[in-house]
């Protein structure tokens, strides 16, 4: 193959719309769609039995997302591929615009008014990035990868966003955006010692950077550490999430029959605690059920990525199932009391927008690798076997 031809390769014959459709994995799609109507219950319990105002809008957030997501499934994975580096500048660009013009919510400034939707740029930099790290690192031999100097790049296209986002103040998004690069980083094979020098480097500085943490930031980790300390004030959140855990033992208080959560005690119980509300009413064997559900498409994910033919088919479908995991480990543990309070929804299940989008988007291009896996796509000159 000439060493102009980067981006092709011998391929199968162009597949029409109809063979797209028929290898859609149809089954996964069933089991989204599964999640997102557990969600549109939830939201309809949160409001004691209404479609308003939360149910109806994520209903209708979902259907658009599912057009979103079957038609991004279509598209030619080498499309991605020649668009990541543009479409992740225009979210950079997204990013720098809330600092000029961003909307003010919750004492964070986080969100661009288009008119018809607040769109967060940083939710949707999660994808691009990895749409953006997958090129770069599809574009390098298992030798390159190996020298420190090749990975100042992509060290520099995570640390801008990251630094961006704290800003905002994001805190759980920052770490998403990083944990779900280092993922990237470590699936292209980028060596563990060097993550293990990362991480020392990391802990070492922790009492500089807690410094640089706004007070919400510090009070929540000492919270989380000791939450009983204000149990009405910064550890209200946490104390009263397991409460609600634990009242609903088994199989727990029944729908629309949760006290915590329709007494007013759980707070943003229609976004980052709704998990919370479930275990209350379907118990620990409906959370088990939900979490069940998402494990199936993690598995899915994982399956695409390993049979897919070019390695930038392989990063994207790793790196965004991996995005997935981390937004329902983070959720989870984070309504436990395992980790610190970040504001991280639960995908398809809390309300909001741009997540929705986010995550719709990115469950897209996973099927898409699925539906173009036997796409092979050429790497300076060496083709990806």
């Amino acid at each position: 193959m000439a060493a102009g031809s980067r981006f092709e390769s011998l391929n199968p014959p162009e597949m029409t719309i109809g063979q797209k459709l028929a290898a859609v994995n149809w089954l996964m799609v069933l089991l989204i769609v599964m999640i997102a109507s557990v969600g549109f219950a939830m939201l309809y319990s949160a409001a004691n039995g209404n479609v308003t105002p939360w149910a109806y809008r994520h209903a209708l957030r979902f259907g658009v997302g599912l057009i979103v997501m079957l038609s991004v499934a279509l598209i030619d994975i080498r499309f991605w591929m020649r668009s990541a580096y543009l479409l992740y500048a225009g979210v950079l660009v997204l990013l720098i615009g809330v600092e000029v013009m961003g909307e003010i919510g919750m004492g964070a400034q986080r969100w661009i008014d288009l008119g018809v939707i607040q769109l967060q740029p940083s939710e949707l930099m999660k994808v691009v990035l990895v749409l953006a790290l997958a090129r770069y690192f599809h574009g390098l031999t298992w030798i390159e990868v190996g020298n420190p100097l090749n990975l100042v790049p992509p060290l520099l296209m995570v640390g801008l966003p990251v630094a961006l986002v704290l800003r905002q103040p994001d805190l759980g998004t920052a770490v998403m955006i990083t944990l779900g690069a280092g993922g990237i980083f470590f699936l292209a094979g980028v060596r563990l010692w060097k993550f293990v020098t990362l991480i020392v480097a990391a802990v070492a500085a922790v009492p500089i950077a807690w410094q640089f943490l706004h007070r919400y930031q510090q009070q929540r980790v000492l919270t989380f550490l000791n939450p009983e300390t204000d149990p009405l004030g910064s550890g209200y959140h946490i104390l009263q999430s397991k409460i609600a855990l634990g009242s609903g033992g088994l199989f727990g208080k029944g729908f629309l029959q949760g006290s915590q959560s329709h007494l007013n005690f759980l707070p943003e119980k229609q976004t980052d605690f709704i998990f919370t509300m479930l275990a209350e009413e379907l118990g620990m064997v409906g959370g088990l059920g939900l979490i069940g559900l998402y494990v199936l498409v993690v598995g899915y994910g994982f399956a695409i990525a390993i049979r897919s033919r070019s390695q930038f088919g392989r990063l994207v479908a790793l790196g965004i199932t991996t995005t997935l995991y981390l937004y329902l480990f983070i959720n989870v543990a984070m309504v436990m009391g395992l980790i610190p309070v970040v504001g991280v929804p639960l995908p398809m299940i809390s309300y909001g927008g741009t997540a929705m989008l986010t995550v719709m988007l990115g469950l897209g291009i996973v099927i898409g690798v699925s539906v173009h896996r036997d796409v092979r796509i050429g790497r300076a000159g060496v083709e990806d076997d």
